[in-house]
């Protein structure tokens, strides 16, 4: 499916304007098969069933060839779109391989989705599969997966990973059995024209209007992922460990585009446990890049964890990028930190910090990558609208909103303005003599908790059906950017209450019993 012609510029970040992400990985996979290519992290166990995987150019090949063979043989058509709600492991990754190599839509649903939001995203891209796995800690997404199914009627399969898994659904453990091993006849061409302008992924971003699906070429991924592996300057065949699922177009450009752009090996680690992440980078001596939400970034640097056997570069993934001006300065001489900002589902734009420490200020005009180089390409471009806000466009942006038509049928969309700029909603202050933005503010109304984003304006509708004298409030937290705080009578009828709705478990635990809650200013849904 394309949606319109590639946008300007868009063949000069990658130079091979017909290349496809799956292609990229097959050429890998044929240069060095018994290279490492994909890893578990090794505390799997202890979050979802299974052992941790490790994986060869050549096995994950394979895997991805029998995975795609499974979906044609389920009958779906090309362009189908399918469901991804998996936890960031080696099958999160081969299954948006395969369904690539499909020739088939991945659309990855947050991890956190409960019934609520994912029934809403599937039905508004009319989904025809969901794949997810028997548990992840200790919530079964399977029988999750089949409440969205029996609520969406696109949904005409529903696969996964693991043990327990629910009755109707289709078992996909068995790709990685050894009869499974042999290589498949490759798939026909699916598409006769620029493969690499068809629609690759589609994930979601969440606006005052509703969830909003989001939907990328590969030449969209390309652009967005190349100007993190050059102001990284990762080099060829570097061994990278993320703590980013590819769940959001940042993640997909922070964890997948830098691993297959290097050639080298994806280490992965389920959110969070120090100890296991310290171990994976010293376990192998030639770490090249961790991934990390800068705040935890910071939180380790203070603890000292990067001065013995650090990794060469940090990527901190800002999902508030206007914490990144007053955030500390880097102090660790062997580890480089490049701040990643992240503005939603729109755009995100790398850069290596100072000298000293100090980050970078964002450009106000042209986005290269690397900085400095007289190589340097063209990613993105940055402004200000008449609003105050930053408004990004370029080759990573957008052109089309998605499903097409939804602007005439009333739908929340992406809207995409005049010479395809989009605004993010975050507040900026611009620097015209320095030609510098300086993000001031997140966009109103909304809650960012991590990687989550919500509309306070929906919450508080969704609490009053639960209870209508209930009140929610924010409060900044250092790791997570914001939390919840929810206050009602009873507040574990509430919590049961949106619980069995099927909200995000981030909503519902802000009604949690809590003695100790501080008493501070806040802003409230109400007020």
């Amino acid at each position: 499916m394309i949606l319109g012609e590639p946008a300007a510029g868009a063949r000069e970040p990658h130079g091979q304007s017909r290349i496809t992400i799956d292609e990229i990985f097959r050429r890998i996979a044929q240069r060095r098969p018994e290279a490492l290519a994909l890893c578990d992290a090794p505390n799997r166990k202890t979050f979802t069933a299974g052992a941790p995987r490790r994986l060869t150019f050549a096995q994950a090949d394979r895997k991805v060839s029998a995975i795609a063979g499974r979906l044609r043989q389920m009958a779906l058509p090309t362009d189908s779109i399918i469901g991804i709600q998996l936890p960031n492991i080696v099958e999160n990754v081969l299954v948006m391989l395969g369904v690539m190599r499909a020739g088939m839509i991945a659309a990855s649903i947050p991890l956190l989705w409960r019934r609520a939001d994912a029934v809403a995203a599937a039905s508004r891209i009319d989904a025809k599969a969901l794949i997810t796995c028997g548990e992840v800690d200790g919530f079964s997404h399977g029988q999750l997966a089949m409440k969205i199914a029996a609520e969406v009627f696109s949904i005409r399969y529903v696969c996964g990973f693991g043990a327990e898994l629910p009755d109707g659904v289709v078992a996909f453990d068995d790709l990685f059995t050894a009869n499974a091993l042999d290589p498949l006849p490759p798939l026909e061409r699916l598409h006769n024209d620029n493969a690499a302008a068809h629609i690759a992924v589609i994930t979601f971003d969440t606006t005052d209007g509703g969830i909003v699906p989001v939907a990328r070429s590969h030449l969209e991924l390309f652009a967005g992922g190349l100007g993190v592996l050059l102001e990284s300057r990762l080099v060829q065949e570097s061994n990278v460990l993320s703590t980013l699922a590819p769940s959001s177009f940042a993640g997909i450009c922070l964890t997948m585009l830098p691993w297959l752009l290097s050639g080298g090996t994806l280490h992965l680690h389920h959110p969070f446990d120090p100890t296991v992440l310290v171990g994976q980078w010293r376990g192998d001596t030639r770490c090249g890049a961790v991934i990390l939400p800068a705040p935890m970034a910071f939180r380790l640097s203070d603890a000292g964890v990067f001065s013995r056997s650090g990794p060469s570069s940090v990527i901190a993934a800002w999902r508030a990028p206007d914490r990144i001006g007053v955030s500390p300065a880097w102090r660790e001489r062997d580890t480089t930190l490049v701040d990643v900002s992240i503005f939603g589902e729109v755009g995100v734009v790398a850069a290596r910090r100072n000298a000293n420490g100090t980050p970078a200020a964002l450009p106000f005009g042209a986005v290269v990558a690397p900085r400095g180089s007289p190589g340097a390409v063209v990613v993105a471009e940055v402004t200000a609208t008449a609003f105050g806000t930053v408004a990004i466009r370029g080759p990573m942006v957008p052109r089309f909103g998605f499903p097409p038509g939804s602007e005439v049928a009333g739908l929340p969309y992406l809207p995409v303005g005049r010479a395809g700029l989009i605004d993010t909603g975050y507040t900026c202050r611009v620097d015209p003599g320095a030609r510098t933005i300086a993000v001031t503010g997140a966009p109103p109304g909304m809650i960012s908790i991590g990687g989550y984003r919500f509309s306070l304006r929906h919450l508080q509708d969704t609490i009053d059906h639960a209870d209508r004298h209930a009140t929610l409030a924010t409060l900044p937290d250092p790791l997570l950017g914001q939390r919840l705080v929810g206050n009602a009578a009873d507040r574990y009828a509430v919590r049961t209450a949106l619980n069995a709705a099927g909200v995000n478990p981030l909503v519902a635990a802000a009604f949690r019993d809590r003695s100790d809650l501080p008493v501070t200013a806040c802003a409230t849904a109400r007020g």
